[in-house]
This record gives C-alpha cells, sequence and structure tokens, in this order.
C-alpha cells in the first residue's frame, strides 16, 4: 500500500541556479508567489517514492506539461505513468509564471516563422498553435478545472511610436496569410476601451488570450491527471539514471523506478547532470514578478483597466502585466544573470520603474507578493517536442524551451509527448521531428553574452 503521509518540505532556495547547481533539490517548499499565497491548499499527490516500483512510463517534473503528458498518457492512451518531481508539484516555471495564454509557442513571431522555415511550414506552424488553444480551452473549460481565467485576447502594446508600423505589418501579416484575424489600434482606442498604459502608443489585439490562475491551473492539472490513474511522487528527485535491457533506472532517494520510456519535462530547472541528451540544450534566464495591494477605486480609474487580458509591451526584454480578478496588478519583466545575484534589490527596483512608467498613479504602492523563476530560453528561440534520440530506440522524450509562452502550449506540448511515447503520428513539424540545438560547454559562458547585451537591449529599445 503506498504512503501518501505529505514530506515535510524543505526551505526555498531563493538562490537556486540551474545552470551551476547540481539539482533543483529535494522536497523544497514552493517560491511565495502570489499564484501559492492565494491557491488554498495543493490537492493530495501521491507522496514519495518509498520502494522500488516498476511503471510503463515515468514522467520527470510535475509542472505543466508533465501533467498534461500524465494526463493524456493515462486518459487517452491507457497508459501506466508516474510522474516524478523533485520538490513540490508544479515548483518551477508552473507556479512562477505571469500566469497569461497567448496564442504562441517560443519566442519568434510569425513573420519570423516564414523567414526560417518558409510560408507553407510556418502555416502548419500557426494551425498548430490554433490547435494548441483548442486543447487549452478544452482543459480549462473541463469538470472541477478552477483558474479564475479572464478571457477577452492578447494586446502586444507598443512602447514606442515607431514601432506601430512593425505591429501593423505583423498585423497584416497575420490577417492575410495565416487568416488570424488580428488587429492594431491607437492609443486613444486602447486608452479608452482597455487599459491607460501611459507608455503605450497603441497595441497589436490578438483574438486569442486568456489570463488564469497559475498554481489553480497545475493544481486543477494534478487533479485530473490522479483522477485518470496517474500517479504523482513528489520529493522523489531523480539522482541516478542507467538503461539496462530496455528499461531506464531511475532512482530516487526513496527507492529505484523502472520503466520502459522516460517523458521528461523539467524546463529550465533541468538539472545539468540528469541526462546527457538535455545537458546544454537551453539557456535558462531569470523573471522578476511583482502584485501590488488591491488598487482603491481611484487609482482603478487612473490606470483605466477595463480588461483583465494578457498585456505585453515591445521591448525586447518585455514587461508582461495584467489585472488580477482581485483588483491587484501583477507586472513581470528582466532580472538577475545568476542566481546568486537573484536577491540584489536593484533587479526589483528596475521591476517597479517599469510599473510606474505604465501607471504613475501607482507610484511608491506597496508590494504584496515579490518573486522570481527560471525561463527556458532555447538557442534558437524555439520548443521541442520530440524523441531524443530518434531511430535508437532509447524510449527518451522531452518537451521544452518556451521561452516564456509555455501556460498554454504547455497543455498541447504535453498531449503531443504523450503521442510520441504511445507511438502515435504527431505533425511533421520542425518542433517535433529535431532535437533542441546545444551550444555543448559554450552554454555557461553565454552569460557573459547576457550581460553586454541586455545594456544593449535597454539602449535600443529606450533610446535609439
Amino acid at each position: 500500500m503506498l504512503d501518501r503521509t505529505p514530506a515535510p518540505r524543505a526551505a526555498y532556495d531563493p538562490l537556486y541556479d540551474p545552470l551551476t547547481d547540481a539539482g533543483p533539490g529535494r522536497g523544497r517548499d514552493h517560491a511565495p508567489t502570489y499564484w501559492i499565497g492565494t491557491a488554498g491548499p495543493a490537492p493530495e499527490d501521491d507522496g514519495p517514492v518509498t520502494a522500488d516500483m516498476e511503471v510503463e512510463v515515468a514522467v520527470i517534473g510535475s509542472g505543466y506539461t508533465g501533467l498534461s503528458t500524465a494526463l493524456h498518457l493515462a486518459r487517452d492512451h491507457g497508459v501506466e505513468v508516474a510522474v516524478l518531481e523533485a520538490n513540490t508539484v508544479a515548483w518551477g516555471c508552473s507556479t512562477r509564471n505571469g500566469g497569461q495564454a497567448q496564442i504562441s509557442a517560443g519566442r519568434l513571431k510569425r513573420s519570423e516563422w516564414i523567414k526560417r522555415y518558409g510560408r507553407d511550414t510556418a502555416k502548419r506552424l500557426h494551425a498548430e498553435v490554433v490547435e494548441a488553444f483548442e486543447v487549452f480551452n478544452d482543459l480549462i473549460g473541463s469538470e472541477g478545472v478552477e483558474c479564475d481565467p479572464q478571457p477577452g485576447g492578447h494586446f502586444y502594446i507598443a512602447h514606442r511610436a515607431k514601432v506601430m508600423p512593425k505591429l501593423e505589418a505583423e498585423a497584416a501579416l497575420l490577417r492575410d496569410v495565416f487568416g488570424y484575424g488580428a488587429r492594431v489600434m491607437g492609443r486613444e482606442e486602447l486608452h479608452e476601451r482597455h487599459v491607460k498604459d501611459q507608455e503605450a502608443h497603441g497595441a497589436m489585439w490578438e483574438p486569442d488570450g486568456t489570463s488564469i490562475h497559475a498554481a489553480k491551473l497545475a493544481f486543477s492539472y494534478l487533479r485530473l491527471a490522479r483522477r485518470h490513474g496517474a500517479r504523482v511522487h513528489t520529493a522523489s528527485p531523480v539522482e541516478g539514471w542507467s538503461s539496462k535491457g530496455g528499461y531506464h533506472y531511475l532512482r530516487t532517494p526513496g527507492g529505484t523506478v523502472r520503466a520502459r520510456r522516460v517523458a521528461i519535462a523539467t524546463a529550465a530547472y533541468t538539472a545539468p547532470g540528469l541526462d546527457r541528451r538535455t545537458r546544454h540544450r537551453l539557456m535558462p534566464v531569470l523573471s522578476n514578478s511583482i502584485v501590488t495591494r488591491v488598487l482603491t477605486d481611484e487609482e482603478r480609474t487612473a490606470c483605466g483597466f477595463r480588461t483583465g487580458s494578457p498585456l505585453t509591451d515591445t521591448r525586447t526584454l518585455r514587461h508582461y502585466y495584467r489585472y488580477l480578478p482581485d483588483g491587484r496588478v501583477q507586472i513581470g519583466s528582466r532580472s538577475a544573470i545568476t542566481g546568486r545575484d537573484a536577491e540584489n534589490p536593484k533587479h526589483l527596483e528596475l521591476l517597479k520603474k517599469g510599473l510606474y512608467a505604465k501607471f504613475p498613479a501607482l507610484t511608491g504602492i506597496p508590494l504584496d507578493y515579490s518573486w522570481w523563476g527560471w525561463v527556458d530560453v532555447s538557442h534558437d528561440m524555439m520548443p521541442r517536442i520530440t524523441e531524443a534520440e530518434p531511430g535508437k530506440g532509447t524510449g527518451i522524450f522531452y518537451a521544452m524551451g518556451y521561452g516564456g509562452n509555455g501556460v498554454m502550449y504547455s497543455a498541447q506540448a504535453g498531449r503531443r509527448m504523450a503521442q510520441l511515447v504511445a507511438g502515435q503520428p504527431v505533425p511533421d513539424l520542425p518542433i517535433f521531428t529535431s532535437p533542441l540545438p546545444g551550444h555543448g560547454i559554450l552554454t555557461p559562458f553565454r552569460r557573459l553574452g547576457q550581460r553586454m547585451l541586455y545594456p544593449w537591449y535597454q539602449l535600443r529599445d529606450e533610446t535609439l
């Protein structure tokens, strides 16, 4: 009989760095996010692994992707599956993001898809993310799923006048090539009907965009996955991995899990030593987020919030922000280069400055929450959901590299990875048929590039 007694939680480590630390720890508590602070108690999981066990498929990581993979494997394919989580459920990206579901995957625009892949492939990629949003909507509309959805589209807000022609060109491309109903609005319409962002010179509006409560969504995925027979073991980091005779042996502190196939869903929190096939495949980038106290009626009127939809500005190091259902404002953006510098107050001050520039009425407003988390940016800015070594029969798969756009697409990524694991066909698209590009030992040195690029981005975004 399984022991489902919750394991004592280790303290949250604010300085954790996935690029330099050996692993994410064991049984650590969640980051002190608004989402965790307002979600209520986490639903029951299956507790730590306490003995050797065998399962058909082991999923490593219990964020949105891992839980979606487990759900689809169990529900759609009848596969016995166990999720192995090093810490608490959805400990990483899935409870540290901005709760913004957009019709995107990765960091490239549709025009950049065309330049890289050609028009035909770009159109099929677009069809994939359109389908993904349908999958996401079906999940959040499921019985028992509670995530405080705020639909209404996504606003891509021009922080400078010179950006407006680019937004107009992108919107025209979306309409003319992809048949997607994006449109551009000016500052006056944006202020009158949606939000009085004082930096805004206008915006491109995309019909698909929904704000959600990040932790409530993760906890709902957990309940759904377990309802359909998946097991979710917390405080069970994979500390060793060997393969023999068609099986993978995943060693956790409480016992070894033997599995025919393994699906990796650890995103930016992928330990360097987890497996050679995921080593140096991502560039973890730190992002800060803050949430204000509840706005007064006067503050809310001054800010002109008439939407709770996702808002994103056009900076390279963009701000993502929104009006929360309980009357607070959330905003996030760039942070430290390394985990050791994450607590440096200059990063918080920079984010507060961004909030005040958009909404001067909130200057000096007290904050109820402040946190940071790692974003899984791939080296080519696009995600991958793929078999790690196609044709070799290793039975290892991974899904990651969303670049900060995983809230929506992770649901589909989990579904696609479940199809791959189950031997089912998926669309013939680069994100499914090629591996994440690796930079080998150069990956850690890319942080030197970050130190040089961040000031350049700042100069280009604000001055040039």
